[in-house]
């Protein structure tokens, strides 16, 4: 059998880029060795930028339904003394550029249901209990050998990506070394389990001289999250007993009541980051490529947007665009994980050392900031201080009015195509989607900034042009209306 890309791994990280693949009609095969979907919550944080790459993906209702926005965050002192945090930080409220301005807490699980179930609207599949046992390369494709219930299989595949964890089969396979750290003496107890005593009103953190332990509520279910952090030379039990009673000791509640774990693990801090991204036809993605601190809620949001990143260019490659669209992963998303490596692990030594925790929200813990300023993809002709810039997350606006209603800028754009905004009349390229700025729109092409959001976000003159990337990144701005810019950009990328 033959396909397009095979990925390994249906976490969200290769269910996301299975989905980009789909919805271009780009062939695909979605292998997980494990048997069926995981239950465990281990990242339960998403990031307002990686709620909107689940809008542009369609499943944003789906997520939001099954999670929690800013939940409220109590950190208690060993005198009972509350922190509170977890609130909408006020540079965010109300913002016409930034739809979701807060985190949102849900169950991993739930996450990978809903990108399973829009796989499945867009004619895809998971291939559960299907494992890689390995592949050879060659300048046209990946030939790789696969083992379900027993039975071999060979596979052909344009390219081979590994979304298969930080213990990934492909990145060892592939040769690519694995750079960091396993920290035995930074540990931690996770656990879902059932709670007695105990409202879900908040998420929440005791400190005690011996460590922290918490309790966060699972929306869309009966659980909490439980973490308790281990010394060094502690060699913890995961039973329900030795649960409780480090949870009495550190709250001194005997009031709250654990039921036995639906799941449990004892987490190492792993700081890890690989040295290349690409071996080839072979390509890494997730935490195969690199591994977090849970603190701060970095690394699941950083593989589904190394997902977003590579989909739109596979894809692009594979209808035609230049091969060397593909180096572009790479030089664009692996400066960011080493960026959120450093960000997490500053997290995580707040977290143990700091007593004032939580942790306060930024635009680089929400993943707002993440871009890609110089990269070969970026082009503009503004100066230095210009507020936006080639390589910059595309903003939102509200309030514009088209034929069919008032509207916001994601909803116009975004679907896998790059976008061009501006005032002229421009002519068409092959797979672009063109919106003219106009005083009163007559034309479904047609918008007018109604509220002046668009302009004030993109600094937009009469003549500017901006390239919107298919992953909701600006690819180019021309104050000047270079068109002739415009066409390179499309040459390169599509």
């Amino acid at each position: 059998m033959t396909t397009t890309v095979l990925i390994v791994g249906a976490g969200p990280t290769g269910l996301t880029l299975a989905c980009v693949l789909a919805r271009r009609g780009v062939p695909v095969r979605l292998i997980e060795a494990a048997p069926g979907p995981q239950g465990g919550s281990r990242g339960k944080g998403l990031q307002p930028r990686s709620l909107e790459v689940f809008e542009d993906l369609g499943v944003i209702d789906r997520v939001l339904t099954a999670g929690r926005a800013a939940m409220p965050m109590h950190s208690i002192g060993p005198d009972g003394r509350v922190t509170r945090g977890g609130e909408v930080p006020a540079f965010l409220r109300d913002r016409p550029d930034i739809p979701y301005p807060a985190s949102l807490i849900t169950p991993e699980w739930r996450t990978e249901e809903a990108l399973r179930l829009r796989l499945a609207e867009l004619g895809g599949t998971v291939e559960f209990g299907t494992a890689l046992v390995g592949f050879t390369q060659s300048g046209d494709g990946v030939t790789a050998r696969l083992v379900t219930d027993g039975v071999a299989e060979t596979v052909t595949a344009r390219w081979l990506v590994g979304c298969d964890g930080g213990h990934s089969v492909v990145r060892k396979q592939a040769g690519v070394a694995f750079v960091g750290e396993t920290r035995e003496d930074v540990r931690m107890i996770v656990a879902d389990c059932r709670v007695d005593g105990l409202d879900r009103q908040a998420w929440r953190t005791w400190r005690h001289e011996e460590g922290v332990v918490s309790l966060c509520p699972l929306p869309s279910t009966d659980l909490f999250q439980y973490g308790a952090g281990v010394a060094p030379g502690q060699h913890p039990e995961l039973t329900r007993s030795a649960l409780q009673a480090t949870l009495e000791r550190r709250t001194g509640r005997t009031d709250i009541r654990l039921h036995e774990p639906r799941w449990s693990s004892l987490w190492r801090a792993n700081v890890r980051l690989a040295d290349r991204y690409r071996e080839g036809r072979v390509f890494l993605a997730g935490d195969a490529a690199h591994v977090h601190s849970p603190a701060g809620g970095q690394g699941m949001n950083t593989g589904i947007q190394d997902a977003y990143n590579l989909g739109w260019k596979l894809a692009a490659v594979a209808q035609g665009a230049p091969p060397a669209l593909l180096d572009t992963y790479e030089s664009e998303r692996r400066p960011v994980a080493a960026h959120v490596l450093a960000l997490s692990d500053a997290r995580l030594r707040q977290m143990l050392e700091d007593n004032d925790v939580p942790v306060r929200r930024d635009a680089s813990t929400l993943q707002l900031d993440v871009g890609y300023r110089g990269s070969a993809l970026a082009a503009d002709d503004r100066d230095d201080t210009a507020a936006l810039r080639a390589g910059d997350r595309a903003p939102d606006a509200t309030g514009l009015l088209t034929v069919g209603g008032e509207r916001r800028l994601f909803a116009l754009i975004g679907g896998g195509v790059f976008t061009l905004l501006g005032h002229r009349s421009t002519p068409g390229w092959p797979g672009l989607r063109v919106l003219r700025v106009v005083d009163r729109p007559t034309g479904v092409d047609e918008l007018a900034d109604t509220r002046g959001h668009l302009a004030e976000a993109y600094g937009a003159g009469p003549d500017t042009l901006v390239l919107i990337r298919p992953d909701g990144y600006v690819g180019l701005i021309s104050d000047a209306g270079d068109l002739d810019a415009v066409s390179r950009q499309l040459a390169a990328t599509s």
